[in-house]
């Protein structure tokens, strides 16, 4: 059992989300970074659909009401247990009644921590993931909250991973984009003022999108356009010229033009931007 001694801004049960029901629209859902996530799971020697907490920022206090191996990946910032130092990425125990306190981030935006046997709270549609913008899933975690932790038996053991490569982005990230279905619905010189300046991710930016701020990109065609399907990655450009990458949360339509997508391998460099940073596409081919 985990005690939420102090929640911070935003702390989500998430796990892998919950594919395949945007027919009847309902976003996947599922940790923004799913590299962090999965080695989350991976160093303390849970299944990979294992839930765990994803921090928004920090500060973050858990209080252990019994003994556990718990993994903090992602964002950066100082991790003690017990007072004592703790390592980002690595596989640390804890003893009933200590504390185990993430700061804030100091680079990269979201933390994720898991425990080995991962947080149990009922499934909704397959998943324990928290979706922000249909309210599926359990409740945003609050200070106060005592959550469950899954047995391990049938685990295999603590693997002897003693370090990974971070996905927080230092300085200006770069994410590769491929054309989206509404190219032709810009002027020639959108595509390349997408991919010729840098752009700065806005605070109004969440789990459902990023706002990015810039020189408008021109449309060609201004007809009203029926709302069709989206993904997680499309770069959806609405009146404003701005575009809005969707991420994890996204509406499972859209009647704004996507004019490109961004590579799903790097949608985890985008879960870790921060309001002010600055991101610039760089074309990709199929």
């Amino acid at each position: 059992m985990i005690e939420v001694t102090d929640a911070g801004p935003l702390t989500l049960v998430q796990d892998a989300g919950r594919p395949g029901h945007a027919a009847v629209g309902v976003p996947p859902s599922g940790a923004l970074d799913a590299r962090a996530f999965a080695d989350a799971n991976r160093l303390v020697g849970n299944r990979p659909d294992a839930a765990v907490l994803e921090l928004l920022l920090g500060p973050v206090v858990l209080h252990a009401r019994a003994p556990l191996w718990l993994a903090v990946t992602g964002a950066r910032g100082p991790v003690t247990v017990g007072g004592r130092p703790a390592p980002l990425d690595r596989a640390v125990p804890v003893d009933v009644g200590e504390d185990v306190a993430i700061g804030r981030a100091e680079l990269g935006l979201r933390y994720y921590v898991s425990a080995r046997g991962g947080i149990d709270v009922p499934p909704v549609l397959g998943s324990r993931s928290t979706d922000t913008l249909s309210g599926l899933g359990p409740a945003p975690v609050r200070s106060g909250d005592v959550l469950a932790v899954a047995s391990a038996a049938g685990l295999d053991p603590v693997p002897p991973i003693d370090w990974l490569p971070t996905s927080t982005p230092d300085g200006l990230a770069h994410l590769r984009v491929l054309p989206g279905p509404r190219r032709d619905w810009f002027a020639a010189s959108a595509w390349h003022a997408l991919l010729g300046q840098p752009w700065t991710v806005s605070p109004q930016s969440d789990r459902v999108g990023l706002r990015l701020g810039g020189r408008p990109l021109e449309r060609r065609v201004h007809d009203e356009l029926p709302s069709e399907g989206t993904v997680t990655g499309a770069l959806q450009v609405p009146p404003s010229g701005e575009p809005i990458l969707f991420l994890a949360d996204h509406p499972t339509t859209g009647g704004y033009p996507v004019i490109g997508a961004v590579a799903s391998a790097d949608l985890p460099l985008a879960a870790q931007l921060r309001p002010g940073e600055r991101v610039r596409f760089v074309g990709a081919r199929l």
